[in-house]
């Protein structure tokens, strides 16, 4: 029977002919990985997937995480990948033993863990992974978080095949596969911020799930600030019970438990944020005196950031971080120190004084700040800091790490890797920027335009990674889902899937290939069948539920 195919034709008047064709955009591939693998050998020839004869074999070291780690993507595989069972089982069977690029069935994964589990997944962390698909596949890592980054892989390897007739059984495919595979930069991050909006434990265990569809490894939590604080302390009840919006918008002690363990079960680590000086009005509700007195015009119009020449203020830094410190077990921990409001302080007639007598600008009170917060972390404390810190001339130990967000970044990334800091960089991946589509954050890695400027390996190296931004003006449970998934997969798969360095830096106006496209639509398709409410990505489409 003869197939025609089908053009609407649109022309505008006086302005030319546009050409539609029926169908999705860009068609969607199948059974491609996001993020892009380091090295990938996949054949034309493909076994069948049949959930009744298929087993995951450990052969090598075992935990209570690659257990659950197993479960879950063995529930995944057969039950999320849009497989939909039909009738005529027989002639498809006879059907497919035809194909010459069928080469049978997948009976088997087996998954070879080398060295013991670690507790918690940590910087540097080893996620490097081998996989081997054939008839009994196999999976091998020295670590279990990179046992973890290769079952997302193979998860996602499996494709339907194209009969969608109701007399015949669609099939799930694999290909037959080879994959090395490691990460580019070990700092893999995603900022939430909790504060502006409150954001739901299930929506947050959500956004855990996606991030690991997308081999992100780090959450960077920003759960309070200005407008509430949602932290239930149990050394300072009142923090929340004044400065949360109501008394069901707090995270309790059980809830930072249970996001922590869901996140190490999926080899994300938890790096909580407590901004200070700045944004800590929610904090004012129950501490007035910890904050400074803004003046205009000789009287007091607000509260501004916290006084940094109160020994009350540092009291209630250290206690408050030493219980923080003991609910989040990674080392590392950010302290904030941006946007801090100078003119307040400038304002107060005590701190005038204070800097008057002490012989002190208010960058350097600024400083004085946090060279007096920092200390009241624990010893062995890993501080982040957002990039002003840095920016005023703050004395930080080399170790710290500095937050890149604003613009001129890669003059702001070449002084802070010459002073010899390491970064995290975020400055091009702001998801709150309404209007913006996931092109606009794949184009940019931030080790290559380090190295396009000086031409140092070394030096750009000092890059660890870096982290897509969703802040909370313009988000809450309804919408936060869609507007972070999948434009937060573009960071994803360039700190995944980073350029070699040497290769001339990609910009915003060069062109992205079409094979990025079609996988980007394949890999949404896939985490809305596993239920994250991703946007769609790139125009018309559809997605097989």
């Amino acid at each position: 029977m003869m197939k025609f195919l089908l053009l609407i034709v649109y022309i505008g008047l006086g302005s030319g002919m546009s050409i539609v064709n029926p169908g999705p955009k860009f068609p969607p591939t199948k059974g491609h990985v996001w993020p892009k693998p380091q090295e990938e050998t996949k054949e034309n020839k493909y076994f069948l997937f049949n959930p009744s004869h298929f087993k995951v074999k450990v052969v090598g070291q075992n935990c209570t995480i690659l257990v659950n780690a197993i479960n879950r993507y063995s529930f995944i595989i057969k039950n999320k990948s849009g497989l939909h069972h039909r009738r005529n089982h027989e002639r498809r069977r006879r059907r497919i033993g035809r194909d010459e690029n069928y080469l049978g069935r997948i009976d088997e994964l087996q998954v070879d863990l080398t060295e013991p589990c670690e507790e918690y997944p940590h910087f540097e962390m080893d996620e490097s992974y081998k996989l081997n698909v054939s008839s009994t596949s196999t999976l091998r890592s020295a670590s279990i978080w990179g046992i973890i980054r290769g079952l997302e892989t193979f998860s996602q390897l499996f494709y339907l095949s194209n009969d969608r007739n109701q007399f015949i059984l669609q099939e799930l495919r694999v290909n037959a596969t080879k994959i090395t595979d490691f990460p580019q930069y070990s700092h893999r991050g995603l900022l939430l911020d909790t504060s502006r909006h409150f954001i739901s434990m299930s929506n947050i265990l959500k956004m855990l799930d996606a991030m690991s569809y997308n081999k992100l490894n780090v959450f960077h939590w920003h759960i309070v600030d200005d407008q509430s604080f949602p932290y239930q302390s149990e050394r300072f009840p009142e923090l929340s019970e004044q400065g949360a919006y109501d008394s069901s918008m707090v995270y309790t002690k059980e809830d930072i438990q249970r996001v922590v363990e869901y996140a190490r079960d999926r080899g994300i680590r938890v790096i909580p944020e407590f901004d200070v000086p700045g944004h800590t009005r929610s904090w004012g509700n129950a501490f007035p005196d910890v904050l400074t007195e803004c003046y205009r015009q000789d009287k007091v119009v607000g509260l501004g950031p916290m006084n940094p020449t109160k020994n009350i203020t540092y009291k209630l830094l250290r206690d408050l971080f030493q219980e923080v410190q003991t609910w989040f077990p990674d080392k590392y921990f950010h302290i904030g120190g941006d946007e801090v409001e100078l003119d307040c302080w400038r304002s107060n007639p005590e701190l005038r004084e204070y800097m008057n007598s002490h012989n002190l600008s208010v960058t350097q009170l600024h400083g004085l700040f946090m060279e007096n917060a920092i200390p009241l972390l624990a010893n062995d404390s890993e501080v982040v800091l957002w990039q002003e810190v840095f920016d005023e001339k703050v004395p930080l130990s080399k170790e710290t790490i500095i937050h890149v967000w604003k613009g001129s970044w890669i003059s702001e990334m070449v002084s802070i890797l010459t002073a010899g800091h390491r970064l995290i960089f975020s400055s091009t991946w702001y998801l709150d920027a309404l209007g913006s589509n996931w092109p606009d954050y794949y184009w940019a890695d931030p080790r290559q335009m380090v190295f396009d400027v000086t031409f140092n390996t070394t030096l750009a190296n000092g890059i660890v990674g870096g982290e897509a931004c969703m802040w909370g003006e313009m988000v809450d449970d309804r919408n936060v889902m869609s507007r972070v998934w999948p434009r937060a997969s573009a960071v994803a798969e360039r700190l995944w899937s980073a350029n070699t360095l040497g290769r001339r830096m990609r910009s915003i106006f060069d062109t992205i290939p079409l094979e990025v496209y079609q996988r980007m639509e394949e890999h949404t398709c896939r985490m809305i069948r596993r239920g994250i409410d991703a946007q769609p990505p790139s125009g018309p489409g559809f997605c097989i539920p």
